[in-house]
């Protein structure tokens, strides 16, 4: 049986793969409908659909719910869906070849629809039928299409579907106009009449037919000329579109038509049309909204797009896919497409067997089931494609395999993706199941085991692909050197170019070149392997590993020019060397020893050229490669010889691989000819630059792959000896290579028995230790790697007591034989210093332990350091300043040098200490001693600072008598501040309390001879001897100077009291003298009795007796004589009482006393007959105080005498007679004098 006897249906029947919009003959719908599959997910959508659809008018969600988004991949069979919905909608009347006519919802019957509530929504929704407007949106666009396509192509179809103009929306508003008014048919008829032309065929000449058009327009509605002439001109003027007035149009024509009557607008592909445009998501956006709402749910858009827009619109940005989503989201009802729907309808329209040939079927894969499993598989580069699962799986599919329908799948939406076929194709464009009938038909004449190879499926899609990549494959088919099954395969290679889920490997070429089920691989390998070499000898396919890939005819020239590129073995060494040392080795140039923690240098090399430049490692691997010219030479002998070069190094040879080296320079080729070619302006040339880095990435991530193998490979040698290493592992191998060089070329690694986890920490805890002592330093033990002090000790003393550079040192222990790590050598000089065995210098004496490890521990800084062997100190020197330690610190210090040598530093140490404490003492009281305490300090500092015992007892031996001083000032300063500070104080306390009333002590012989001792005790620079003396002198001092102030203090007093007594006076002869005014006017005089008695100053009591005194005497006698001012004015103020005048000239009438409050109180006298309340007693007269005249006698003198004294009789006489006459005068005048 031939694969074409197979079917239920003949493959030779036409089978309209290619759904169009716009393709509405008999024959076409009749087929569409008839052969329409509804798939178990085409059924769900259906539902989703006519629920939506049949929703009523009145409900208040219709307005949005007019919107319909239809998605799907390429070949899902969303356009077919979309057409049939307009058929449905429309329930458009089918005829079949023999004329019998058929409703479209007739179709959908239980064999095709089972759901029956869907059959249902159906026959309600087609009761009234729909207006649809079904078309492709890119095949409707016009090119003048600028200001708003979207719109532009709605109102095109819209005027189409209604009859009137498509390319003119003004002429077609003037005809909607025209039909509105009811004069349509008469202005057509006129514009016949006029022009003798059919008004539908010479619209779109309208600016030929201008005066026919307004005599039609003049006659319909009945104008004169000239206003028909400017109503047709401003027709196209003042026309104007937008979506609102599109809406309201569509709402008017619905309005003319039953009120339950629908309009659907169904466009094809809008996703694609829209593309990025932000503006026309929009404008679709709004169109939809508005059609809901000002149409009342009458008017609706179903449209369709990509499932994945990526693969029409290339890599969209994010924020372009989120606007495109949002418009997706205005549209209530989505529905996906998915691949399954195509792969089911695919079976059911083509794929269905007869009975007899399912039984058949069923026998072959019983015997050849098995085979078929093994035969269709597929390297692990890609993803796990579908295999048969079963006999119903091999029936339902064959002659195809399940994997089909996903490859081609993918390869029409990478080519369309990848831009091989030129347009967007949404216009014509090959379906899955065009492909599959295609594909089916190839094979239609073979016998039953035959299969589909993939090249078959190159017919569906040859018509529309770019004219460079048919003309490639064309021309090959008439290459000679070319076999048939070479350009099966390069069709083959060109399908799965873009494809990610099949790579163009030899062993999936292989499936997908099978043509029988039992075909033989191994024979269909050696075929591929010959057709692939003719393939890429010819430049239509390259090698990319083991992949290989079609190449058009730009990319054929491309890839001659990067063979042509030269590069040079310098080129490769260095890309070699980087994929060796820091790809795969990860850049490492150093190598840890794990018995000592210590990284030694790596010297790397490659053919001899070092990645390093001219660094000397203590390491040195060499990796030798067949880029060598000498490799063919060095056999297993050559390079057991070599590896004992250079003092010893590992040697590593590379296995031979020639595919390997192609590789190579093919990837350096590529790399430096799109380096120089990245400036070309070609788009194409830029995309396939960019191709070729891609697969350039690729290759070198296979290089190292295939590197990482050969070096596990490879033998290796090192010191003459061939090596058996880790192949598991590049790391491990090389680690385990590195310490077999390190331990057999450094053999004094192993002086070094014990290792310090941290030895700079540890070097800082010896150099810094105040206690030497604590260290426990045992160099001569197994722990002090006593053979490793004696090396470094003996290097020390080859030098003959001169100074040992500290970075040479290091240097030779680091390299051969020693590799000590540097942290190690230095821990063993530190050790040596602190054992008082070596010293660490600059440009000046020995550097103590804090400064020698600032120094140690900066790498840059060690070059100043110098090492020398310690000298030791005579046991003269020694004795005498073990002597001295008697004189200096009150006992005899030890016998050794370094116990001595603490020791003193012990001491000095403490006096450090304390001195800096008196120093403190000093900087912030007045204390003596203060320059002894820095000359101390100095000296004390100075000693402390020799960290070498030599030099410190030679220091102390001949600064004997400076030190002895040093003892005396320290014990001086030590006395003073323990013992004596107490005395000091009251010393310091006392001169202070005296120096207020010092002139009067001064004159009392005792007291100035007491004051000046003082004085002098306290001026001394060392006045500790004569501090003994402060007590008996403080008291002396004490006793005068209250005797003194005594004597002065009861004097004030009494000069005070007798100016108390005048006041006094003055106040009882004012007339007005109360308690209250006198206490108010003696207090100050009181107060300053009292401060009197509180001061201790003689010169304040005699300024409070004095100046004090008679200022505050003139301001009470002024405050009285103001007080007596005022009375005086308030008595002559008061009218004076008749009877009261009368009552007291009486002999016996009594007397009139004055009462302390200024007022008059009356009391009877002795004769009296007893109290008469009646009587009223006139108080006492009060006089104005008389004005003061201050006389001041050195102002009389100063007129009558120039001199400071009065020497005769006469200037005596002159003087009084001045001084008379100056008080007479103010006694004439009627004031009181006042004498100063």
């Amino acid at each position: 049986m031939r694969i074409q006897e197979l079917f239920l249906k003949p493959l030779s029947r036409s089978i309209n793969g290619v759904v169009k919009a716009d393709q509405r003959d008999q024959e076409t719908i009749y087929q569409e409908l008839d052969e329409y599959v509804v798939t178990n997910e085409l059924e769900k959508h259906f539902r989703a659909f006519f629920e939506s659809y049949t929703t009523p008018l009145d409900d208040p969600s219709i307005a949005n719910r007019v919107g319909v988004w239809v998605s799907g991949f390429f070949g899902s069979g969303k356009s077919h869906f979309l057409k049939t919905l307009s058929y449905l909608l429309e329930n458009t009347e089918a005829y079949d070849e023999h004329g019998h006519a058929k409703r479209a919802a007739d179709f959908f019957d239980e064999q095709k629809l089972v759901d029956s509530s869907i059959r249902a929504d159906i026959t309600n929704a087609v009761r009234e039928p729909a207006h649809v407007v079904l078309f492709n949106i890119d095949s409707k666009a016009s090119s003048n299409d600028d200001g708003n396509p979207i719109l532009n192509v709605f109102l095109r179809v819209f005027n189409e579907y209604q009859g009137f103009s498509s390319d003119y929306p003004h002429i077609a508003h003037m005809e909607r106009h025209l039909e509105k008014r009811g004069v349509y048919e008469p202005f057509k008829q006129a514009f016949n009449d006029a022009s003798g032309m059919a008004w539908e065929e010479e619209r779109d000449g309208y600016q030929f037919y201008q005066d026919d058009i307004e005599q039609a327009i003049s006659v319909a509605l009945e104008l004169s000329p000239e206003a028909a002439h400017k109503w047709f001109e401003e027709s196209e003027a003042n026309f104007s579109v937008s979506v609102e007035n599109f809406c309201h149009w569509v709402k008017e024509f619905l309005e003319s038509q039953s009120s339950t009557r629908r309009m659907v607008f169904m466009v094809d592909e809008v996703g694609q049309f829209i593309g990025s445009d932000t503006r026309l998501m929009l404008t679709l956006q709004t169109l939809t909204e508005n059609l809901g709402t000002i149409c009342g749910g009458r008017a609706w858009i179903v449209v369709t797009s990509q499932a994945d827009m990526d693969a029409v619109l290339g890599e969209m940005t994010a924020s372009k896919a989120n606007d495109f989503s949002k418009i997706a989201g205005r549209f209530k009802t989505r529905l996906s497409l998915s691949s399954s729907n195509s792969d089911e309808v695919i079976r059911k329209r083509l794929l269905v067997k007869t009975d007899p040939a399912r039984a058949e079927l069923e026998g072959v894969f019983e015997a050849k089931g098995s085979i078929l499993r093994n035969q269709l598989t597929f390297d692990r580069s890609g993803p796990t494609l579908k295999n048969i699962e079963g006999v119903d799986s091999f029936i339902a599919n064959y002659p195809f395999v399940p994997y089909h329908f996903q490859l081609v799948q993918k390869v029409f939406e990478e080519i369309r993706k990848v831009g091989a076929t030129g347009a967007h194709l949404a216009y014509g464009e090959r379906s899955m199941l065009d492909a599959f009938h295609m594909a089916a038909k190839a094979v239609q004449e073979k016998s039953i085991g035959a299969l589909v190879p993939m090249h078959c499926f190159y017919t569906a899609i040859e018509g529309f692909l770019d004219t460079a990549v048919k003309r490639t494959i064309d021309q090959a088919s008439e290459n000679p050197v070319l076999e048939a099954f070479d350009v099966e395969t390069l069709r083959t290679l060109f399908m799965i170019r873009y494809v990610d889920l099949v790579k163009g490997t030899v062993d999936n070429l292989v499936t997908l070149s099978l043509t029988q089920i039992d075909d033989d691989r191994i024979a269909i390998r050696e075929q591929l392997d010959a057709t692939l070499a003719r393939l890429e000898k010819e430049s239509l396919i390259t090698r990319n590993g083991d992949e290989y890939q079609f190449l058009t005819n730009e990319e054929r020239d491309i890839t001659r020019k990067i063979k042509a590129t030269e590069v040079t073995s310098s080129d490769e060494n260095k890309e070699l060397s980087s994929l060796i040392f820091k790809d795969l080795l990860r850049d490492r140039t150093k190598y840890r020893y794990p018995l000592n923690k210590t990284d030694y240098s790596i010297g790397r090399y490659l053919d001899g050229h070092t990645l390093d430049g001219r660094y000397q490692s203590q390491l040195r691997v060499e990796v030798v490669s067949p880029l060598d010219v000498e490799y063919v030479q060095l056999s297993d002998a050559g390079c057991i010889h070599k590896s004992g070069d250079n003092g010893g190094q590992v040697l590593i040879k590379l296995p031979d691989d020639k595919r390997f080296t192609d590789e190579l320079r093919t990837l350096l080729k590529t790399d430096k000819f799109i380096r120089l070619n990245l400036s070309a302006n070609d788009h194409s040339v830029e995309r396939i630059l960019a191709d070729r880095g891609r697969e350039n990435q690729e290759r070198k991530k296979r290089l190292r792959v295939r590197l990482e193998e050969m070096l596990l490979d490879a033998d290796a040698y090192a010191l003459g000896q061939k090596l058996e290493l880790n192949r598991s592992q590049l790391s491990t191998r090389l680690d385990e290579a590195c310490r077999y060089l390190l331990e057999n070329t450094y053999n004094k690694l192993g002086q070094l028995t014990v290792l310090n986890p941290e030895p700079m920490r540890e070097l800082q805890a010896v150099l810094t230790a105040d206690d030497i002592g604590t260290q426990n330093l045992n160099l001569d033990g197994e722990e002090g790697n006593a053979q490793a002090v004696k090396e470094v000790e003996q290097y020390i003393s080859l030098h003959s007591g001169e100074p040992v550079p500290l970075n040479p040192l290091i240097e030779r222990f680091s390299n051969r034989p020693f590799g000590w790590p540097e942290g190690e050598t230095l821990l063993i000089l530190g050790r040596l210093h602190a054992a008082g065995r070596l010293t660490f210098h600059t440009a000046g004496p020995a550097l103590n332990g804090k400064e020698a490890f600032e120094l140690l521990n900066n790498a840059r800084r060690r070059s100043e350091v110098r090492i020398q062997k310690k000298r030791q100190t005579e046991d003269a020197v020694l004795n005498k300043a073990r002597n001295l330690t008697k004189d200096l610190f009150g006992q005899l210090g030890p016998g050794s040098e370094k116990e001595l040598f603490s020791y003193y530093v012990d001491r000095l140490s403490r006096w450090r200490r304390e001195l800096e404490a008196y120093k403190s003492k000093t900087d912030v009281g007045n204390f003596p001693g203060r320059k002894a305490i820095e000359s101390s300090l100095l000296e004390v500092e100075r000693l402390l600072r020799l960290d070498d015992s030599f030099d410190f007892f030679k220091e102390v031996a001949s600064q004997q008598d400076t030190l002895l001083d040093l003892e005396e000032d320290y014990r001086d300063l030590s006395d003073f501040f323990t013992k004596q500070l107490t005395t000091w104080q009251q010393l310091e306390q006392s001169l202070n309390r005296f120096a207020v009333n010092r002139l009067e002590l001064e004159k009392h012989p005792e007291a100035q001879q007491a004051l000046a001792e003082c004085e002098r005790i306290y001026r001394a620079d060392a006045p500790y001897a004569m501090l003994n003396k402060v007590d008996g002198l403080v008291r002396t001092l004490d006793d005068i100077n209250t005797r003194l102030v005594t004597e002065k203090r009861e004097h004030a007093i009494a000069r005070i009291d007798t100016r108390i007594a005048k006041v006094k006076a003055e106040i009882e002869k004012s007339g007005i003298a109360t308690a209250d005014l006198s206490n108010r006017l003696l207090h100050p005089l009181q107060q300053l009795k009292v401060s009197i008695n509180q001061s201790v100053s003689i010169a304040q009591i005699y300024q409070l007796q004095t100046e004090t005194a008679v200022e505050q005497e003139e301001e009470s006698l002024d405050a009285l004589h103001k007080a007596q001012a005022e009375a005086a004015k308030l008595q002559q103020a008061e009218p004076a009482p008749n009877s009261a005048a009368e009552g007291t000239t009486g002999g016996d009438s009594g007397t009139s006393i004055k009462s302390p409050d200024n007022t008059a109180a009356a009391q009877t006298t002795p004769h009296g007959n007893g109290y008469r309340p009646h009587t009223i007693t006139t108080p006492a007269t009060v006089n104005a105080p008389k004005p003061v005249a201050r006389v001041r006698v050195s102002d009389v003198l100063s007129r009558v005498h120039r001199g400071v004294y009065l020497e005769s009789q006469a200037e005596v006489d002159a003087f009084m007679d001045e001084l008379r006459k100056e008080l007479e005068g103010a006694v004439l005048a009627g004031k009181r004098i006042s004498i100063k």
